[in-house]
């Protein structure tokens, strides 16, 4: 018998909010390799078709694949939304059955029936996540009797990728949504932040929203949920190298994308171009 070939847990985005993901998953799991590949030339992805997001993450969970990841971890709301369910269905059966990869929508619902007194929840999101019904219909799975309301916010990611999350202007695009979907459903009393990039966000969206209601971002929730999955999964857990290092590859420029990376992570990085 063969030994099975070992490699890093990949990490995937469209830009550059997957990096929030990605530093909770070493501050829980700090022993195991990363590989964070972000598609920054092609995002965002938000806006994008079903059938593009499926093609643009295909092309890069091959790519991670072929750096020997045998786990994926998408770290991108929309292409859990819009990719996984066909990437695990229809591509890993052909590619490698022993392989995996893994989304951020369910680990997130799972945590939701703990944390509503009222069942009624609020969902912030990219136009392409809200779109795809993604978090009502998982959600639905597991606590049929929460109301969710889902609510896109058009702006919230180039506040961010533009540094403004933190500046006055940014005042008026977070308390205009929060106020939206409160009057879309008065009895919310938690959200959750349903891309990656709005935990720059958190400071401003707490400032707007309501004491009552909780404020759910996804790292350390996916975070635990890794956790959780590799402690089920001895056999996915000895196929991974474990020197407690992180590679970075982008498809634009990797000085851009260091300096932007620095307003998610808490070190200083380099990173390296890479084609899909």
């Amino acid at each position: 018998m063969q030994p099975v070939s070992k490699g890093p847990i990949g990490v995937f985005d469209s830009g550059y909010g997957g990096l929030s993901i990605l530093r909770e998953l070493r501050k829980a799991l700090p022993q195991y390799d990363y590989v964070f590949l972000g598609d920054n030339a092609r995002a965002p992805y938000g806006s994008r078709s079903f059938d593009v997001v499926y093609q643009f993450t295909r092309q890069t969970v091959e790519r991670l694949f072929e750096m020997g990841c045998p786990l994926v971890v998408l770290a991108c709301n929309t292409a859990s939304a819009k990719a996984l369910r066909t990437i695990q269905q229809n591509d890993l059966p052909v590619w490698d059955p022993s392989r995996r990869v893994l989304g951020i929508i369910r680990p997130t619902v799972e945590q939701v029936g703990a944390l509503t007194s009222t069942r009624h929840i609020g969902i912030f999101g990219t136009k392409g996540t809200i779109s795809s019904g993604s978090y009502p219909i998982e959600i639905a799975k597991f606590f049929p009797d929460v109301a969710v309301t889902g609510h896109a916010c058009p702006m919230w990611v180039p506040l961010v990728e533009n540094g403004e999350y933190d500046s006055d202007g940014a005042d008026y695009f977070v308390k205009k949504e929060i106020d939206a979907i409160l009057a879309e459903d008065p009895l919310i009393d938690m959200v959750i932040l349903g891309c990656t990039h709005y935990p720059l966000l958190e400071a401003k969206i707490r400032r707007f929203m309501p004491e009552r209601v909780r404020i759910v971002p996804q790292g350390t929730i996916v975070a635990q949920s890794l956790a959780e999955y590799l402690d089920r999964h001895d056999d996915m857990r000895m196929r991974l190298t474990t020197n407690g290092s992180c590679t970075y590859l982008t498809t634009e420029n990797p000085d851009m994308f260091r300096q932007a990376a620095s307003a998610f992570l808490d070190e200083d990085i380099e990173a390296r171009h890479t084609d899909l």
